[in-house]
């Protein structure tokens, strides 16, 4: 298992076409924008304001996490260090890879975060208690 960090997770610029009459079209495309093959899409919505999602973290999925409209934080942490990432552009993602525990926030009204997963759902990746986290982050 390859051991990612916080520093490994960053934010990508999708690829972007504009055009004055008829918006603008955002294209991700299967191993060329991101580093993997998305298996699932979901999206998150009508989260109420002051609650958070996430709270857990996968031992083998990658993500995209996108901010389609509106906004949120997501907090990254790797069993050491920390990372926030503000999301508000839907032509921007944030590439989150195995072993990042995550917890999306501040969701603004109107927010929608889509999430593109490299695998269908699978309950024995999810780390979903924080306790259990830190000894899978330790034993390393």
């Amino acid at each position: 298992m390859e051991r990612y960090s916080v520093n490994d997770c960053k934010v990508v610029e999708l690829d972007k076409h504009h055009s004055d009459r008829k918006g603008n079209l955002t294209v991700v495309e299967n191993n060329v924008t991101l580093p993997f093959a998305v298996k699932r899409v979901y999206y998150l919505y009508d989260v109420p304001g002051g609650e958070s999602r996430g709270a857990h973290a996968h031992r083998d999925l990658c993500q995209l996490i996108v901010a389609v409209s509106g906004s949120f934080t997501v907090r990254l942490f790797d069993g050491k260090e920390r990372r926030s990432f503000f999301l508000n552009r839907p032509y921007q993602g944030l590439l989150v890879y195995p072993g990042m525990w995550r917890d999306l926030e501040d969701f603004s009204s109107g927010a929608v975060c889509m999430v593109l997963a490299s695998d269908v759902y699978k309950e024995e990746d999810y780390i979903r208690n924080y306790e259990e986290y830190l000894k899978y982050r330790s034993n390393g």
